[in-house]
């Protein structure tokens, strides 16, 4: 596994603690449908939370969460929507970006909810 991707893996376990303790349920992690991965697929408050996490070791080339592309936007909603539909829930969904700075001088975390598409 690459450094990039043990970086990425580390990001998810950190957002997922952290969302575990804002009292979200986990319900599953890297959930892949076709060419997509959502990271993330949290349930609180009656709403199903779809979470991009964004892992860098800095913010020297800006924030993590700019590299969410239009492209990977689409591809996380159908993802989402297959996902649910295979569920069959009627639940609400939100898609949230969690972003994370890991290196050996800090660990900072960005939750950013709602932050395209509200269905």
């Amino acid at each position: 596994m690459s450094y990039n991707n043990q970086l990425g893996r580390r990001g998810e376990v950190v957002a997922a603690k952290f969302l575990q303790k804002e009292g979200y349920e986990i319900l599953a992690r890297n959930y892949y449908y076709k060419r997509a991965e959502l990271d993330l697929i949290a349930f609180k408050d009656e709403l199903v939370v779809i979470v991009e996490v964004k892992t860098r070791n800095s913010d020297f080339f800006g924030d993590p969460q700019r590299f969410v592309t239009p492209k990977k936007i689409k591809l996380m909603v159908r993802a989402a929507d297959a996902f649910v539909q295979q569920k069959q829930w009627s639940y609400e969904l939100r898609f949230d970006i969690i972003a994370v700075v890991l290196n050996s001088k800090q660990q900072q975390l960005t939750h950013i909810k709602d932050a395209f598409y509200h269905f």
